[in-house]
């Protein structure tokens, strides 16, 4: 399927992420054309008028898994709450699954997405079922989504390259049909030694092959779970610098102060990405604590600080994992901003940054942005900043996609009934002081 040409689009009276009010948008030919504060209206050319809310590049999620999403309750719900029981309970659903019931679900929850102006996701795919079912069905979504939404795809041994038999040879197989990105899970193979080799294996096999590389790494409350090192080593190693992302890396939450300084600066000099998953870290990790208990998000403002790109992720949505979740990134940003505590201006920026640029850097996607030449992909938010888009999980007022309108929500207002007081609920409003 492909979408018509749309007609040259006008945006008019927008506030830019970087302040800038009132200003005009063009975009014609799926390009953004002209940004400028004044600017003629084309023949033919429909008219958006952002009436001063904010024009933001569109969402991005760096990390998800489109092939369990809206699968919660089947065959039965998470009693635990843990990971490794979300893997079990994974395993006992991966026979059950067929091409059509996951496409239908993955393309149920696109339109999610794109109703919340997520206009790209990288979404980790498990080929340890030598059927590849999965695959399958998401190129099929990946395919029929192109025209508005970009999908990537990790090739993701789930239940570990060494540890599941056949695991590699299907990870080929994913490759060769055209999944995009390698995977892996070295904290889930059988030893830390078989973990280290799984790294190594996965990121020649990338250099070979000139793909990206895109690991759940450390995924645990174990400090002693390292595998990013290594990733970081075979990163620089095989000059895969800005092709590898590191997702998850919850065990550093638990690392002493002192390997950590040493840890992330090696991250730096290896160029590596990091992306974090604020809703699932905080609900999977610590869960064989009592008090206090650990909360297992890797240590985001560190990272930045060191010059690490960090990025965030959804993770899930109604799976075997986390039984919640509407494809919101600016719940996603909210939630990173409250557990790293990320209260400052600066914070609340960084992690608007961390759904949108910063995620965008993560897939390597082109053309990003709203700057004259970079694809018309972008989202009027019901707010006058990012800060505030973050703080009230903003309505999307108007998505736009390759320069056409894709999707519409009406503003968020409220009318109140109290004698003396006014009818109108304004929540934008700005408090000074």
């Amino acid at each position: 399927m492909s979408l018509p040409t749309p007609a040259p689009l006008l945006v008019r009276n927008a506030t830019l992420p970087d302040g800038r009010p009132g200003m005009q948008l063009l975009a014609e030919g799926g390009l953004i054309q002209a940004v400028a504060p004044q600017l003629p209206v084309p023949p033919g050319a429909v008219v958006l008028d952002a009436q001063g809310w904010l024009l933001s590049p569109p969402f991005v999620d760096a990390h998800f898994h489109m092939d369990s999403v809206l699968s919660h309750g089947l065959p039965r719900v998470n009693a635990s709450g843990t990971l490794l029981e979300g893997i079990a309970l994974w395993g006992e659903l991966k026979p059950m699954l067929t091409e059509d019931a996951i496409a239908e679900r993955a393309l149920a929850y696109c339109d999610w997405a794109v109703a919340r102006g997520l206009l790209a996701i990288r979404s980790h795919v498990d080929i340890c079922d030598p059927r590849l079912l999965a695959v399958r069905a998401l190129l099929d979504v990946k395919r029929r989504v192109a025209p508005y939404l970009q999908l990537q795809l990790v090739a993701f041994p789930q239940d570990g390259l060494l540890r599941s038999p056949g695991a590699l040879a299907n990870l080929l197989r994913a490759l060769d049909l055209g999944v995009d990105v390698v995977g892996g899970i070295p904290h889930f193979e059988r030893t830390m030694a078989e973990g280290a080799e799984s790294v190594r294996v996965l990121c020649e096999l990338a250099a070979a092959r000139g793909l990206p590389v895109d690991m759940h790494c450390d995924e645990s409350d174990d400090p002693l779970s390292r595998h990013v090192e290594t990733l970081a080593f075979h990163t620089q190693r095989l000059g895969l610098q800005g092709r590898v992302t590191g997702s998850h890396l919850t065990s550093m939450h638990s690392m002493d102060n002192y390997y950590a300084s040493k840890l992330m600066p090696l991250l730096a000099e290896a160029g590596l990405h990091v992306v974090a998953n604020p809703l699932i870290n905080i609900t999977l990790q610590g869960r064989h604590d009592t008090y206090p208990r650990r909360r297992g998000m890797t240590r985001v403002p560190e990272l930045l600080a060191a010059g690490v790109n960090v990025a965030f992720g959804h993770d899930c949505v109604l799976d075997p994992w986390y039984s919640f979740g509407s494809a919101c990134m600016l719940e996603v940003a909210a939630m990173g901003l409250h557990v790293a505590q990320m209260t400052s201006s600066r914070g609340q920026r960084q992690c608007f940054d961390a759904i949108t640029v910063n995620a965008a850097r993560v897939l390597g996607l082109q053309g990003y942005g709203l700057d004259v030449g970079c694809r018309a992909d972008f989202v009027v938010l019901q707010a006058r900043s990012p800060e505030e888009a973050v703080r009230l999980r903003a309505q999307r007022l108007a998505v736009v996609s390759g320069g056409a309108v894709v999707a519409r929500m009406a503003p968020a207002t409220a009318e109140l009934t109290l004698p003396g007081r006014p009818a109108h609920v304004d929540f934008t409003r700005q408090v000074a002081g």
